[in-house]
């Protein structure tokens, strides 16, 4: 329960339930997907509530929001460094916790002082294949 309080929302059942959905999750959940889970035990759950805490936790600096699929918006709560490899034939989106020494040359960057990366690979897991 301290952890929690140490991110600096209001907490309420509702937001704990989803903090508790988050934590340690590895599937990189949409709202929709929390949403689902989170309403079996807070049936009178809103919508706009998961969006409306996810956003609080975004904007805390709590959670990653992904953009790797145009159609929804994923969230990461792994806040350590790492990059991402998505299936392309189920979207199922796995870690890579491994840094890639890539540097963006000066006359690429356009004038932009890098502060950081992240990089997305693409293929097939293993039970697509």
């Amino acid at each position: 329960m301290e952890r929690y309080r140490r991110l600096n929302i209001k907490l309420t059942p509702q937001r704990l339930a989803i903090l508790k959905h988050l934590e340690g999750n590895k599937a990189h959940p949409s709202a929709d997907e929390i949403y689902k889970s989170v309403k079996k035990k807070y049936p009178t759950m809103s919508f706009a509530t998961i969006y409306n805490t996810l956003e609080a936790l975004k904007e805390k600096g709590n959670i990653r929001e992904l953009k790797i699929d145009p159609a929804k918006k994923r969230y990461d709560p792994d806040m350590s460094p790492h990059h991402h490899i998505i299936c392309t034939k189920c979207s199922s989106i796995f870690d890579v916790y491994k840094d890639f020494d890539i540097r963006l040359p000066e006359e690429t960057a356009g004038g932009f002082k890098v502060s950081g990366k992240n990089i997305e690979f693409f293929g097939t897991c293993r039970k697509c294949k």
